[in-house]
C-alpha cells in the first residue's frame, strides 16, 4: 500500500560499483568469513534466549556480539566522538543493515524497524529480545500511535535509534529526514543525537558497496559484503539538537549528517528502497 509516509528512495543497483577482484578476498577468505557469520548466528540464537537474565552486562553482551560480527566480516570501525549517557533520539542516515550493527557497538539500543523484521531468522529473534520498537508503515493511520509509543520509551529513559530517510539510500545522497521521530523526542523531552555515517574501502575512498538498495537480498548483501576486502565504517558523532520545531530538528540534523557524511541531498523517485527502520 502506498500512502505520502511511505518513503522512496533513488538509488539501486545503478549506484552499486562495478565488481573488481582486486578489492575482494581470495574464495578460501571468502569461506572463512561466512563461517564465522553462521558461528555468530548461532552463538546469537543461544544469546537471544539468555538476554533477559543477563541483566547488568546485557547491554555489554550485545555491544561484544555486534561488534563481533563486524570483525569476522573483515570490517573495520572508525569512531569519531561519543554517546553522553542516558536515554536519547539517535538519528542516523541510512545505507545498509550494517548501519544496525555499528550503530549498537556505538551504543546498545532500541531501534525503530518495520514489522517484518521481526521474521528475519536469529536477527529478528536477537530484534526483539533487544527491544526493538516495531512501526507499521503500511498504515499511515498508525502514524499517531507510532509517535506515541516512541515517545513512551524515551520516557522511560531508552536509547532509541532511528533512520528518518525511512529507507536506504547509497549513501552519495540523501533522502528527506521525516520529523515524526523529532515530534516523538520533543513530546518526551530527550536528547537529540544525530549520527553520521560512512562507508570507505581499503584506500580510503568512499564506496557504495555495502549499500542494500533496491530488490538485493539480505543474503546476496551479506556475500557482496563477505567478499569486499577491507571495507570501513566510519561513525561521526554530532552535536545535540536543540529547539521545538520538528521540522526545522528534521532540516537540521539532515544537514548536518549530510556534511559530515560527505552526502548530498537527493529527491524521491519511483524506485524504493529497502525502509528498514522508521
Amino acid at each position: 500500500m502506498n500512502h505520502p509516509w511511505m518513503p522512496v528512495s533513488p538509488c539501486g543497483d545503478q549506484c552499486m560499483p562495478p565488481r573488481d577482484r582486486e578489492d575482494e578476498v581470495g574464495l578460501l577468505h571468502l569461506v572463512l568469513r561466512l563461517g564465522g557469520v553462521v558461528g555468530l548466528l548461532l552463538g546469537g540464537c543461544v544469546l537471544a534466549l539468555v538476554l533477559p537474565v543477563l541483566g547488568p552486562v546485557r547491554q555489554q553482551a550485545m555491544a561484544a556480539w555486534f561488534r563481533a560480527l563486524l570483525r569476522v566480516l573483515g570490517i573495520r570501525m572508525v569512531l569519531d566522538g561519543g554517546m553522553t549517557a542516558g536515554g536519547a533520539l539517535v538519528v542516523s542516515n541510512h545505507v545498509s543493515w550494517l548501519d544496525i550493527v555499528a550503530l549498537q557497538v556505538l551504543c546498545p539500543m532500541r531501534m525503530l524497524a518495520k514489522a517484518e523484521v521481526g521474521s528475519w531468522p536469529v536477527l529478528g529473534s536477537l530484534a526483539g529480545r533487544a527491544g526493538t520498537v516495531y512501526i507499521d508503515r503500511e498504515r499511515l493511520s498508525a502514524l499517531p500511535d507510532s509517535v506515541r509509543t516512541i515517545a513512551d520509551e524515551l520516557r522511560a529513559g531508552a536509547v532509541i535509534g532511528a533512520f528518518p530517510e525511512g529507507t536506504t539510500w547509497c549513501g552519495r545522497e540523501i533522502g528527506t529526514f521525516r520529523p515524526a521521530v523529532f515530534q516523538a523526542a520533543l513530546d518526551a523531552g530527550a536528547r537529540m543525537q544525530p549520527v553520521a555515517l560512512r562507508f570507505r574501502d581499503r584506500a580510503g575512498r568512499f564506496t557504495t558497496a555495502a549499500a542494500f538498495l533496491g530488490e538485493t537480498t539480505l543474503v546476496s548483501s551479506v556475500l557482496a559484503v563477505a567478499r569486499t576486502r577491507g571495507l570501513v565504517v566510519e561513525l561521526v558523532v554530532l552535536p545535540e539538537l536543540h529547539g521545538s520545531d520538528r521540522r526545522e530538528l528534521a532540516r537540521r540534523a539532515r544537514e548536518s549528517i549530510a556534511t559530515a557524511s560527505g552526502a548530498t541531498h537527493g529527491h524521491r523517485v519511483e524506485q524504493p528502497g529497502h525502509d528498514l527502520a522508521a
